[in-house]
């Protein structure tokens, strides 16, 4: 069974892991039965360990790793490629692992970030 973990940073303000969560509902009412966990790099729960875990306890044996980030960064290129070696050494050949692009850098994405910065300047369009 295929998993989708969701990896973000993490902040000191619970409020900060609104938009992720939202996220994950949206998936989870979208694809009912899916296993979705979110996991962060640091301040929040679960961290990238405890939602692998997760996801290997709901059955999955590949899961795919989306990170929630705008770009390749350093957690993208540092951070995050040794926290699968982690998970690759803790149970081995069992689990199949699929890095995924940053969010960020996903063609629909960026169109929909574009819409969006661009809808004040419809509504300014619209008053003239």
């Amino acid at each position: 069974m295929d998993g989708l973990l969701l990896f973000a940073h993490g902040a000191r303000d619970p409020r900060w892991a609104g938009p992720f969560e939202a996220v994950a509902r949206r998936i989870e009412q979208e694809r009912p039965g899916q296993p979705v966990a979110l996991a962060f790099l640091e301040f929040m729960q679960p961290d990238f360990a405890g939602a692998a875990e997760s996801l290997i306890a709901q059955g999955c044996t590949h899961i795919h790793v989306m990170p929630m980030f705008l770009g390749s960064g350093g957690h993208v290129q540092r951070d995050l490629p040794g926290l699968l070696d982690q998970q690759r050494a803790v149970h081995g050949g069992r689990v199949q692992w699929s890095l995924q692009a940053p969010l960020g850098e996903i063609p629909s994405v960026i169109d929909a970030m574009a819409a969006a910065c661009m809808a004040p300047l419809h509504k300014l369009s619209s008053k003239t």
